[in-house]
């Protein structure tokens, strides 16, 4: 089957419109999602506008920013802006000049929040939009599209490699790269080595509770540093940290959160899995497939909020979202017919959900309550937050 090139108009489209609302724009999300290829279909990249900070020549250019940027005009691109953190102070003096001459479009790798510098210098000033990799309201919602996404990833080469193997090879060599390459460039001294094991360590931790603890023992490092460790992944985009909800409840509630891959791929590739068959038949099958549907589902809904809820009795939600003042519970189940189950119901009482979405691997909809639907992970991606979000008239099982 030949897979078609991937357009990717509506963030194009997003982009835009941020450039019209906001006098700096920042395009974060991990290296290799798309970010320079969206850059360059709206600045050619041998344009004077463009600034690719891995290239030595961009770099000159830049030795004296305010010369160099403060004659532009119309859209300019920085982009790796983690490599010249430096650059913000001057950004906020040209982003505050009337008129205003320039926009500018800044990609980066890393979070505003390991990037302190943007989030303080330019505050009032930047909106921030993050990238990730293919997702399925992209790809299509077809079974091989689906399976074939879960499987390798959304990183673009991974996703669109020739084979298996190539994709499993690619995303083998993002590891090796991000680790030895990537985090030094950010002023990480961590040895390689060392943030490989962690890397594989979250892997194993993926759908589950943080214990800091118990890392930071198999590591034979302070629970801080094993913290840190876990923040840096997540200031990479490659770790999601999920938050516990607390509400004063009577029951006592986890309080660590939850960590996920948040690529599919580079989860099998950490795990060791490189077919189909190698991912249907491990313990982790189950946990990956959450942790993929939870992605598609925050890209969906786009969420004020985001959070995990679990009791110590047994009680818990894989997705607690915040939308328009409302609260929507998502759980996700690698079965052919989910059910109703005692925790589903407590999440309704308990946290006073408007709706209780159930994503799953199968192909129809249906109803297990007024306030509960079984959604397959298609559907989500077909139709997008509105799957999720309300309860159509339809046949019931319990």
């Amino acid at each position: 089957m030949v897979w078609p090139v991937i357009a990717r108009s509506s963030w194009l489209g997003e982009i835009r419109a941020a450039l019209g609302r906001s006098r700096v724009v920042a395009l974060v999300g991990p290296r290799q999602a798309g970010k320079t290829t969206l850059a360059r279909q709206l600045v050619r990249p041998d344009s004077a506008s463009y600034f690719d900070l891995e290239d030595p020549r961009s770099l000159a250019r830049l030795d004296e920013p305010m010369t160099a940027l403060g004659a532009l005009r119309g859209l300019v691109v920085i982009d790796e802006i983690q490599r010249r953190p430096e650059l913000f102070p001057a950004l906020r003096v040209l982003a505050d000049r009337r008129p205003l001459p320039a926009r500018f479009l800044i990609l980066g790798s890393a979070s505003p929040d390991l990037l302190r510098q943007s989030s303080e210098t330019l505050a009032g000033r930047i909106e921030t939009l993050t990238l990730d990799g293919f997702g399925l309201d992209e790809l299509g919602t077809g079974p091989a599209t689906l399976r074939r996404r879960w499987r390798r990833g959304g990183f673009p080469p991974a996703y669109l490699a020739r084979s298996e193997l190539a994709s499993s090879v690619w995303r083998r060599q993002f590891i090796q790269t991000c680790v030895e390459r990537d985090l030094p460039q950010l002023g990480v001294t961590i040895p390689a080595v060392t943030l490989t094991r962690f890397w594989t360590m979250t892997a194993h931790y993926h759908g589950g509770v943080w214990n800091a603890a118990e890392a930071a023992r198999a590591l034979g490092v302070s629970e801080p540093t094993a913290r840190r460790y876990l923040d840096l992944l997540t200031g990479l985009f490659l770790v999601r940290q999920l938050q516990p909800w607390h509400e004063n409840l009577q029951k006592r509630q986890v309080k660590s959160p939850k960590i996920y891959l948040r690529d599919s791929g580079l989860l099998h590739a950490l795990l060791g899995l490189v077919s189909e068959r190698d991912l249907l038949s491990h313990p982790k099958v189950g946990a990956s497939w959450e942790g993929f549907a939870i992605e598609e589902a925050l890209r969906a809904t786009r969420p004020e909020g985001a959070y995990f809820w679990a009791t110590h009795t047994g009680a818990e939600l894989d997705l607690l979202l915040l939308i328009r003042g409302q609260r929507y519970g998502v759980e996700v189940k690698f079965q052919d017919a989910p059910r109703m189950t005692p925790s589903m119901r407590t999440a309704l009482k308990d946290l006073s959900l408007r709706h209780l979405a159930v994503l799953y691997p199968g192909p129809e909809r249906y109803e297990l309550d007024r306030r509960v639907s079984v959604v397959p992970l298609a559907e989500l991606a077909a139709r997008g937050a509105k799957a999720l979000l309300a309860a159509p008239a339809g046949r019931t099982r319990r």
